[in-house]
């Protein structure tokens, strides 16, 4: 019998052993699961450190203007200074006397020559065309 009770233990032991190493695999599998599941939810992104950014606004915190005197403006811009007042425009006294003068003056008459000429040349090229217009339009000869 002693045989046989430790055949029997021993396969108690493994039994055990095999129920005890399943519980952790499958407590890690659930664990492993359950931490997926909130990974999925929250997701942080892992953003390698952008060294150019970095040095960009650290320059730009610590820069700082360099303050301006009171008279920098002094050369660059001009002095303001008012535009003279305008002169009233003074009214003739003798107005009725210089409109009588331009009434009874002649206007100066460009030759005549000139336009006559033109009319002629623009009258017959008129009538010319015209008659172009009137005329049927020819039709092309077939080609055979």
């Amino acid at each position: 019998m002693s045989t046989f009770l430790r055949q029997a233990t021993n396969a108690a032991r493994q039994s055990s052993l095999a129920r005890s190493f399943s519980s952790s695999v499958s407590r890690k599998v659930t664990n492993s699961l359950t931490n997926k599941r909130t990974d999925s939810l929250f997701i942080i992104p892992n953003i390698p450190a952008d060294i150019i950014r970095d040095v960009y606004l650290r320059e730009i915190k610590a820069y700082k203007p360099a303050p301006v005197a009171k008279d920098a403006h002094v050369g660059v811009v001009k002095s303001y200074s008012l535009p003279p007042v305008p002169k009233v425009p003074a009214v003739p006294t003798d107005l009725a006397s210089e409109l009588s003068a331009y009434d009874a003056s002649e206007p100066t008459v460009a030759p005549a020559t000139a336009a006559t000429e033109a009319s002629d040349e623009g009258a017959g090229g008129a009538a010319e065309y015209l008659i172009f217009l009137e005329q049927d339009v020819p039709k092309p000869a077939a080609h055979h």
